[in-house]
């Protein structure tokens, strides 16, 4: 009895989280919640369902297949309620910000029905998806290399998608005068600018979740599938079987809500690194809109190439150049500190020294360590931000 209740609890929580991006599609159209026969119709197929769950994983009453189960369950509701939030996002933004949030809201619909965002994201994908079976040669390391190709390709592809997003809008929208239209109404260019951002920045977000949450599912299939022989599985985390148990003592139950537990302890793990690498797909987004008010598409993708190789080769200039005594050497490490300065750093977005570590780092630490790139990105991206809007107050759109 107590499987089949928290499988009813757990098809009412799957509607409820089903209700906002459907409401959000629905609303305009046919206002089907607005009738008791549909809630009814909702009411016993969630109950039905709950029912036949619970019996069916009772007949099967395995703690491996009952806690598979569990993780499946919550991976899903990972996902429905990952729609859900950008739904109240964009619902928040038209609500206290109405202008600007339906230029965030018509940039984000933009995003996302491009072919080059469908792109991205199926090329990082696929790679993702083959990364377990491409032998790294590592001794016994080859998951470590699975964690550090995936954060790289989330990150990198939710990068290139936002530059070439924010560059093609904003300079099509400029070049093409349709930006003089939106200008006419009142619609301000501070408005204009940073609704732009926010839409491209939510479609790079909406890549980021669904490439992170694809990761999860390839490192748990890694862990088994490059299994070296005689290697055991790890114990499960303690605090995901204390939960289980003093929620649901001595029931079947517990195997359930440990696998929904051991899903959040998954997701909670690979957190950080995918949140330092939606950071750096920030500022790249961020220093892409600036320019594009005044450059055009080729020369922006350009310099934000020449930004990211920059980025990422001034910290090994600044250290190999700061030992010398000459001249040269000197104005190396001159050169290499203006880089230092003007550019973002990229490599505190760099995640693989903490993947590739003997011994993981404490969680805490690397979750301040993710708070405190957070920030970083936040002030660089607001500073290009600030550059973007003085550029675009002087430009002249007609």
């Amino acid at each position: 009895m107590s499987l089949a209740g928290l499988c009813i609890i757990l098809a009412f929580v799957q509607l409820a989280a089903t209700l906002p991006w459907m409401l959000a599609f629905d609303i305009r159209q046919r206002p089907l919640w607005k009738k008791w026969s549909t809630w009814g119709i909702g009411i016993l197929a969630c109950a039905g369902v709950g029912l036949v769950a619970g019996w069916y994983l009772d007949t099967s009453a395995d703690e491996i297949f009952l806690a598979r189960v569990g993780r499946v369950y919550a991976s899903i509701l990972h996902l429905q309620l990952a729609a859900d939030l950008f739904v109240g996002v964009f619902a928040l933004l038209l609500i206290f910000w109405p202008k600007g949030g339906a230029v965030a809201l018509s940039a984000f619909r933009e995003g996302i029905r491009q072919p080059m965002f469908w792109l991205l994201g199926g090329i990082a994908f696929l790679l993702i998806g083959a990364s377990p079976f491409v032998p790294y040669f590592t001794f016994g390391e080859d998951l470590k290399m699975v964690k550090e190709l995936g954060y790289a390709l989330t990150m990198l592809a939710a990068a290139a998608f936002a530059v070439i997003a924010a560059s093609m809008s904003v300079s099509e929208e400029i070049e093409g005068r349709t930006a003089v239209t939106l200008m006419s109404k009142p619609v301000s260019r501070r408005q204009f600018l940073l609704g732009k951002f926010g839409g491209i920045l939510m479609a790079a977000l909406f890549m980021t979740a669904f490439l992170g949450w694809f990761l999860v599912w390839v490192v748990l299939f890694g862990s088994g599938y490059i299994r070296l022989p005689g290697q055991q599985d790890p114990p499960d985390p303690q605090w995901v079987v204390d939960l289980s148990k003093n929620l649901f003592p001595a029931s079947i139950a517990a195997d359930l809500v440990r696998g929904m537990l051991l899903w959040t302890d998954d997701v909670v793990l690979m957190l950080p690194g995918l949140v330092i690498g939606f950071c750096q797909a920030m500022v790249f987004l961020a220093i892409s809109l600036a320019l594009a008010t005044r450059l055009p598409v080729v020369v922006n993708w350009s310099i934000c190439l020449a930004v990211y190789y920059l980025g990422h080769l001034t910290p090994i200039l600044s250290e190999v150049s700061r030992t010398g005594s000459n001249a040269a050497n000197r104005l190396v490490f001159f050169i290499a500190q203006l880089f230092d300065t003007l550019l973002p750093g990229l490599d505190l977005f760099d995640v693989g020294t903490a993947v590739i570590r003997e011994a993981p780092l404490p969680p805490l630490e690397y979750n301040l360590y993710a708070f405190n790139v957070s920030l970083y990105a936040v002030v660089y991206t607001a500073i290009a931000l600030l550059f973007g809007l003085i550029l675009f107050e002087d430009r002249d759109l007609a």
